[in-house]
């Protein structure tokens, strides 16, 4: 059973799905059942982990713990988004999708973003039809995708897409009319609001780009429906590091469902908030055995097997233009942007994580004349959970990307292959 090249390109859709291109496979890629078993069962500590951050945030900021877990949230944030995610209005209101982007690795999975705005929704719907006509029994089944999005945004619904996004407009505009029921694309710069349920796919730093944003914002205070909603410190990576910090250890294990914390830890790298305030003497990052960060911009090759990361409210901040490996610039370049990520902290915070090397396996690949090879690679996993209006969430599908194994980025190159996923 196997898909041919013909038969992939004939069924793309007019004008194509994005710009820019990638590679196609005859064939999905193959998951384990322990693998399809664990990405099933992730769904629901991974909203349970957002819903404790954004509680933690918000006690936080009542200041019935401590103030700085908000104020390093806040960083770079203008005043008004700051308060409207704190109003209670806003309380039971959560993103309705959630995407970890997971490396496989030999270990297993581990986790290097949890996005709220992502892209690939429609390119992943697409390819698991596609893969499911040809007969292969895709993660998610045929139309997960696409229900899946239906669930998260009504029948008569727009999709706000904003011209930082417009590399997205036609997978985005596909997907509003497979799901139908008068749902549409609109410009996110030109939209006035006409009272339809929303899908907001830009990012909140590019809201004064939006005339809009902001009456949106508010309006969804009200009862608007608005997903995913106004609640920027749940789109940063920062919260990838407070998981790790030691202070906040005994916060977690009461606050999070056990369970949940060990699943959610088992998946996220040791993590750090690049803060460059002085630890006493006797005081170390924990993991990394230093006292300061300029030690850490000292560090050695073989040591700084570590990615450096903007955490969220920055128009680098998406994709892989905010992300730094370590092991992979000269010394010079790593000491350079260890500093800049600490003279930033007052105004954009950055954190860093361990590096994970993803597991390099060989799969078949199109060459542009139709004929295959095999490709030797690495595979980031994105799996799609939706979160229904009853609040279950489930698993809708999952969209492998795989690199040529001396990428050290893995994200929709050119040299690259986009795959829906089967289980052996």
């Amino acid at each position: 059973m196997s898909l041919t090249l013909e038969q992939i390109t004939a069924a793309m859709p007019e004008g194509g799905l994005f710009d820019g291109g990638w590679r196609y496979s005859p064939q999905p890629l193959k998951l384990t059942k322990t693998e399809a078993r664990f990405l099933g069962s992730l769904g629901h500590p991974l909203a349970q982990f957002q819903q404790t951050c954004d509680e933690l945030y918000r006690r936080s900021a009542a200041g019935k713990m401590p103030k700085w877990i908000a104020e390093v949230l806040d960083t770079g944030k203008p005043t008004w988004m700051v308060e409207l995610q704190r109003s209670a209005g806003l309380r039971e209101s959560m993103p309705r999708v959630i995407r970890p982007d997971l490396m496989v690795t030999e270990g297993g999975f581990a986790l290097t973003e949890l996005d709220s705005v992502p892209g690939g929704i429609g390119i992943t719907a697409w390819l698991s039809r596609l893969y499911a006509d040809a007969g292969f029994p895709v993660l998610g089944a045929r139309d997960g995708m696409i229900s899946g999005f239906s669930s998260v945004l009504a029948d008569d619904g727009a999709i706000l897409l904003s011209e930082e996004s417009t590399d997205y407009r036609r997978e985005m505009e596909w997907l509003a009319r497979e799901a139908g029921g008068g749902r549409t694309v609109e410009s996110a710069e030109e939209y006035m609001p006409d009272g339809r349920a929303l899908y907001r796919f830009f990012e909140w730093f590019d809201w004064e780009s939006i005339p809009m944003a902001r009456t949106l914002a508010d309006a969804s205070v009200e009862g608007l429906p608005l997903t995913p909603p106004c609640k920027p410190h749940l789109e940063d990576k920062l919260w990838l590091a407070l998981l790790w910090t030691p202070a906040l250890k005994p916060v977690w294990e009461q606050a999070l469902r056990g369970s949940h914390l060990s699943r959610v830890r088992e998946i996220v790298p040791k993590s750090w908030v690049v803060d460059p305030a002085p630890l006493p003497p006797q005081a170390a990052l924990p993991g990394l055995e230093v006292n300061s960060w300029e030690e850490v911009a000292k560090f050695s090759q073989k040591e700084r097997r570590l990615v450096l990361k903007i955490s969220g409210f920055h128009e680098t901040a998406w994709g892989s233009r905010g992300v730094h490996i370590g092991h992979d610039m000269p010394q010079a370049e790593w000491s350079e942007k260890v500093h800049a990520a600490m003279a930033d902290f007052e105004q954009q915070p950055w954190i860093m994580q361990e590096f994970h090397e993803g597991r390099v396996i060989e799969h078949p690949v199109f060459r542009d004349d139709g004929s295959v090879e095999m490709m030797k690679g690495r595979v980031r996993l994105c799996p799609y959970y939706f979160t229904d209006a009853q609040g279950h969430t489930s698993l809708a599908g999952a969209l492998a990307t795989l690199a040529p194994a001396d990428k050290k980025k893995i994200h929709g190159m050119r040299d690259a292959v986009l795959l829906p996923c089967v289980v052996e």
